[in-house]
């Protein structure tokens, strides 16, 4: 009989248990729009390695990961080159979680996997708001003719919980449509107070990892100079902590580009922090 110990490939700190679980990790490694640098497919793997390079206690909120009861489920296998496919995956999985009476935690992945979790959840609650960190507005219709883009995500987004239930943090590129979009609705935040006008609905958070500088977070698909710090991003945290929060995830981590692993590490601990809130 083997004796072991075995090396765990899930994250640190999860409930082994799905049943008792509160929040499930989802693992979205899915690439398959991205307009410039691919890779983000291998991220859910490299994070959860990372993860445990991590201390399980988080002095910004002191507390503990064993406290969120969270369980990591894995990553699904997609049908490479189909994107519909791949997209209506997402959506059952995360219909299954919130069937049971629980919260997702999405690792992508590029961006485009919001959209299938965001359709998922609007099955379950009617009126909520969607918290969007990211470098780039992502609000086109399209993207060289193809609707189902990551540059198109928030756009659809939109269409499901309505224009005036988007917030955007950290926003510096698009074009120009985009950001006349963003200036008729409302949706560009640049300080807490932004936010207040969604308060009391219930929240579903995303963050595009690129919504940090580049010299924090070379490692993704579409770098973007002139973004948040580590500890700018977690103020937005801490503000944050007193909203009902339905769902998040954190996407566009590109691994390769990176090969110091600092990247990495930093998702790894704005995944353990975005935990810590929910």
């Amino acid at each position: 009989m083997l004796r072991g110990p075995f090396l765990d490939r899930s994250w640190m700190g999860q409930n082994p248990d799905y049943k008792t679980s509160d929040i499930i990790m989802l693992g979205l490694p899915f690439d398959g729009t991205v307009s410039y640098r691919s890779g983000s497919r291998f991220a859910p793997e490299q994070i959860r390695l990372a993860s445990w390079g991590l201390e399980e206690y988080s002095p910004i909120f002191d507390k503990e990961l064993e406290q969120v009861n969270f369980h990591d489920a894995g990553d699904l296998e997609f049908p490479l080159g189909n994107t519909y496919k791949s997209l209506e995956q997402i959506k059952e999985n995360v219909e299954d979680i919130y069937k049971d009476g629980k919260r997702v935690f999405g690792i992508g992945g590029e961006h485009l996997v919001t959209l299938p979790e965001i359709q998922a959840v609007s099955k379950f609650y009617k009126d909520f708001a969607i918290v969007h960190f990211d470098a780039h507005t992502d609000l086109r219709e399209e993207y060289l003719g193809e609707e189902m883009s990551h540059s198109a995500v928030i756009r659809h987004c939109s269409k499901i919980v309505g224009a005036e239930n988007i917030k955007q943090i950290g926003i510096r590129s698009g074009m120009k449509e985009e950001w006349e979009f963003m200036a008729k609705n409302n949706t560009l935040c640049k300080e807490y107070k932004d936010l207040e006008s969604i308060k009391g609905k219930k929240i579903f958070i995303t963050v595009d990892l690129d919504c940090l500088d580049t010299s924090i977070m070379p490692g993704t698909g579409t770098p973007e100079a002139g973004g948040l710090t580590f500890n700018e991003l977690v103020g937005w945290f801490k503000y944050l902590k007193d909203f009902e929060i339905i769902g998040a995830d954190v996407v566009e981590l590109a691994p390769d580009y990176d090969a110091s692993g600092v990247s990495t590490a930093v998702a790894t601990k704005v995944i353990r922090e975005l935990l810590m809130i929910m």
